[in-house]
């Protein structure tokens, strides 16, 4: 075992769609490529209209900019290495160097997402629980600290997870599910990496804990105050306009919980599988959907766009 310790890990093969019969593999390709082109049309498309928009240049619709720049680059890191895996049949081999690259962006990600639907609910709260001081304590230079709080929340977890998870020794088996993700990294690693796993595995459940507490907190106080209204349409208008923000937050926390809170052994790994698929192609999909769909100004801001740009059309002809 000690010298099994001590050999160096060059590569890891992604080998999660090897020896799979053609159409099955050429349904996921599409399958895959679909969900893709989705998330980057939805989120670029809502990134975009909110820029365009003046009447979009709020502090909510400031935070779902960011959401959907975080959602567009989960999949520009992960689904290009997905299809790419799919196209070789023995599996892909990525390097040690790009399988760590991999590992840092993606958690880059993933933990400034959790930060920043956090700030999200805070800014709910602070819109629904003290109205009158919304536009006071929501100032541009508030919701520009929030947001850079996200992302070097999200950078240093990941910067030190990243050194932590490529400081273990890996067995000469480096075979990895679909991407370079913290459970098929820990299952290959050989000896006794328990101090290193426990330190990598507390750093992920604190941060989905950590801003799981603080969405939590925020929205029963979201709830106690609507609840205190005197109509019910007001209630039910205003739970409404929440529901947008709460079901993007069920689908990510609910997959990372399935992923990271289970521990690092005892595991599925067909289970492991489906949730990672689900957290890093599945759910950045629907997002720019669930907000745009459910939010009558974001549907009003569609519609001024695309009238504005028939009027020029004409205009034109």
């Amino acid at each position: 075992m000690a010298e099994r310790n001590l050999t160096r890990v060059t590569e890891f093969v992604l080998a999660g769609f090897a020896h799979r019969p053609v159409p099955g593999v050429v349904g996921l390709f599409l399958v895959f490529l679909s969900l893709d082109l989705l998330t980057l049309l939805g989120n670029v498309g809502m990134m975009s209209l909110i820029q365009l928009d003046p009447r979009l240049h709020t502090p909510m619709y400031f935070f779902l900019s960011h959401l959907s720049l975080l959602d567009t680059c989960y999949s520009s890191v992960i689904v290009p290495q997905i299809l790419a895996t799919l196209m070789s049949d023995d599996g892909l081999a990525v390097s040690y160097g790009g399988c760590a690259a991999q590992f840092f962006l993606f958690t880059v990600c993933a933990g400034t997402e959790c930060y920043l639907l956090a700030a999200m609910a805070y800014d709910r709260y602070v819109a629904v629980g003290k109205p009158l001081l919304y536009v006071s304590a929501m100032t541009r230079g508030t919701r520009v600290a929030l947001v850079a709080g996200a992302y070097a929340g999200g950078l240093a977890g990941a910067t030190l997870r990243t050194a932590l998870t490529f400081t273990l020794s890996f067995c000469d088996a480096n075979r990895i599910d679909f991407f370079c993700d913290l459970p098929p990294l820990l299952r290959l690693t050989c000896g006794d990496p328990s101090t290193g796993e426990t330190a990598i595995i507390f750093l992920g459940n604190f941060v989905i804990l950590a801003s799981g507490l603080v969405i939590l907190v925020s929205y029963l106080f979201v709830a106690r105050t609507i609840l205190r209204r005197r109509t019910a349409g007001g209630r039910a208008k205003t739970f409404s306009t929440r529901a947008s923000h709460l079901t993007a937050v069920g689908l990510f926390f609910g997959t990372l919980a399935l992923t990271y809170l289970r521990g690092g052994s005892g595991k599925s790994l067909e289970g492991d599988k489906v949730v990672s698929v689900l957290y890093s192609v599945v759910i950045p999909a629907p997002n720019p959907f669930i907000y745009s769909l459910r939010n009558d100004q974001v549907k009003a801001a569609l519609r001024r766009q695309t009238s504005g740009r028939a009027e020029i059309r004409t205009q034109v002809l």
